[in-house]
C-alpha cells in the first residue's frame, strides 16, 4: 500500500495555496496527493502530529484536511469532482 510518506511533500504546478494536514497514518493521503498531482494542483503536506500549531489553528480533529488559501475546505477525502469544483481545475 503506498503512504503519504512515500509521496514527494511538495509538488508544484499551479498558483493556489494547497496544504494538506493529515497524520502519518492516514489511509486517504496518499489518493488526495495522486489526484492533486493528477489535476496539477501546488501542495503543500503537514502532519498532524509534527506541526501542533496547525492542527490548533484549523481544528483539526480528522485526516486529511484539505485548506485552500487559508480555509479548510474539506475534512476528509473529497472526490476528484469536488476537488475540480473547489480548485476550478
Amino acid at each position: 500500500m503506498l503512504r503519504p510518506s512515500d509521496l514527494t511533500e511538495k509538488y508544484e504546478e499551479s498558483e493556489v495555496n494547497v496544504l494538506i494536514i493529515a497524520t502519518k497514518d492516514c489511509s486517504h493521503c496518499a489518493n488526495l496527493i495522486k489526484e492533486l498531482k493528477e489535476l496539477g494542483v501546488d501542495y503543500r503536506l503537514a502532519y498532524a502530529e509534527d506541526a501542533p500549531e496547525l492542527v490548533q489553528k484549523y481544528s483539526i480533529r480528522h485526516s486529511p484536511n484539505l485548506i485552500v488559501d487559508d480555509e479548510v475546505k474539506f475534512r476528509r477525502q473529497p472526490t476528484e469532482q469536488e476537488l475540480r469544483e473547489c480548485l476550478h481545475c
